[in-house]
């Protein structure tokens, strides 16, 4: 089966292009499991500051982030702590997830390890 990680650096704060990577980071996200794929979503960099705007109802991506809510590995946590994203990360449903030690950074999601499990990844 086809393994696919996508993960979002776009920063909510970049306008139209940055909306533009959320929406098609997940209508891939949504096209792959529609399809029966397996796919991960993660949000890193200064894409973890996504979470507090997906999370919100009113939202316009809200309901792709409903729909694909169980396809959301999680929020990098010591990109949230360099963005000053954490408390406004840690108020949602996503998992902050810290797997590997960066020296001056903090704990953040393992990306190697997806590519050393066979899974793509594509970025936005």
């Amino acid at each position: 089966m086809d393994k696919t990680a996508i993960v979002l650096f776009s920063d909510p704060a970049g306008g139209d292009e940055a909306v533009g990577r959320l929406f098609n980071a997940l209508f891939l996200a949504w096209e792959l499991k529609q399809a029966g794929r397996e796919v991960a979503v993660i949000l890193q960099g200064a894409g973890v500051r996504w979470a507090a705007e997906i999370t919100r109802p009113e939202h316009p991506a809200h309901g792709l982030y409903v729909a694909l809510a169980d396809q959301f590995a999680g929020v990098c946590g010591g990109c949230a702590d360099v963005f000053g994203a954490t408390a406004a990360v840690a108020a949602t449903p996503l998992p902050i997830r810290r797997e590997i030690d960066i020296p001056g950074v903090g704990s953040v999601i393992d990306l190697s390890r997806y590519l050393a499990d066979g899974w793509r990844l594509v970025t936005f």
